[in-house]
């Protein structure tokens, strides 16, 4: 019966020591674990470089491993930034100059409205209305010199002694129409002039009308020009804005290499292959270390069911039993010491028990 309670505690007591020391192991595996993954992480990480060049230099907010936590930016040289400034400068003049290009070039546009205006007239009329009105202002013209001119022809014909005289009179035409009249030579040479005239005059009223017509159009395409260089000469002043501004854009590239060149570097700092190497090879080694068994416990257990405890308890030759006053459970009462093994067991007493 000792022997079996010994075997027992020995039993439940490896077994308590086996659990309390696999729960010690799992947190040491998992603390390793949890280390494996962060420095994995680290080395698949994106980490910035700070660069400094000759234009400007990086500014990274990275943790004590290297990684980007916060902002990122760059600062411009000394010598860049005052460039910029003065640049900036210049360009609040430029802009000042574009805005008053509305106002500059305001004649050019009032310049176009009045030809547009003028051309309007021209166009009111149609090519044959500013024929005939062409035709009546010529022969308004010519009707003076020609009211002399048969004054005087007249003068001439009375003084000869020819008044009345009437020649070249033809018969009926073929055809049934009347034929010409009779009529005194210097009149009917008189009158084939001033025809002749009317018909010259009459080509170049309708060649009049229709150069009319075209420089009304030629007006609105004058205003129309106008106009255009107005919008052009608008555009043109934002010229200089525009340089100083691709100058001071310029300046902010140079000085933003520094921010390009530490991203970049930061790329190649990533190291996708070795930090899976590196968690697998730890996780792996965290389940090697700490396997959650129990060396101790394995020995207890084995112990407790060994020979050994068996002959720890077994009954020696005794001088009797002792029986405890008011009776209860005889115990024996070892005399003398036993060897087992080469272990020397001192003699003991379990009275009382």
């Amino acid at each position: 019966m000792p022997a079996a309670y010994a075997s027992t505690a020995l039993k439940i007591g490896g077994s308590l020591f086996g659990n309390k020391k696999k729960k010690r192991a799992r947190k040491r595996r998992a603390r390793e674990q949890k280390e494996a993954a962060r420095l994995a992480a680290i080395q698949t990480s994106f980490r910035p470089v700070g660069v400094t060049t000759r234009f400007g230099q990086s500014n990274f907010q990275v943790d004590k491993d290297g990684q980007l936590i916060g902002s990122a930016g760059y600062t411009l040289s000394p010598e860049l930034k005052k460039q910029q400034d003065r640049f900036a400068a210049l360009s609040n003049q430029g802009l000042a100059q574009a805005e008053r290009a509305g106002r500059d070039f305001a004649p050019v546009g009032r310049a176009a409205q009045g030809l547009f205006s003028l051309g309007r007239g021209y166009l009111a009329e149609s090519p044959q209305q500013a024929a005939s009105r062409f035709m009546a202002q010529q022969q308004n013209l010519l009707a003076p010199s020609r009211e002399r001119m048969f004054s005087q022809l007249q003068n001439s014909v009375f003084n000869t002694g020819r008044q009345g005289l009437a020649v070249g009179a033809t018969g009926m035409r073929p055809g049934g129409g009347a034929g010409l009249g009779a009529s005194q030579p210097e009149l009917e040479a008189y009158y084939n002039t001033i025809a002749q005239q009317d018909a010259e005059l009459a080509t170049r009223s309708t060649e009049g009308g229709m150069d009319q017509t075209r420089f009304g159009a030629g007006l609105f395409d004058a205003g129309s020009g106008l106009i255009g260089r107005q919008y052009a000469g608008q555009v043109a002043a934002l010229g200089p804005y525009e340089q100083y501004l691709a100058q001071m854009r310029g300046l902010e590239g140079l000085g933003q290499q520094s921010l390009e060149m530490g991203l970049n570097l930061g790329q190649l700092r990533r190291n996708a292959q070795g930090g899976n190497a590196l968690f697998q090879g730890g996780m792996a080694a965290a389940e090697s270390r700490y396997n959650p068994s129990s060396y101790t416990a394995n020995l207890l257990g084995g112990f407790a069911d060994s020979d050994i405890l068996k002959g720890l308890f077994r009954q020696p030759q005794s001088s009797g039993l002792s029986q405890p006053q008011g009776g209860g459970l005889r115990v024996p009462t070892f005399s003398t010491p036993f060897n087992y093994g080469g272990y020397s067991a001192p003699s003991y007493s379990l009275g009382g028990y």
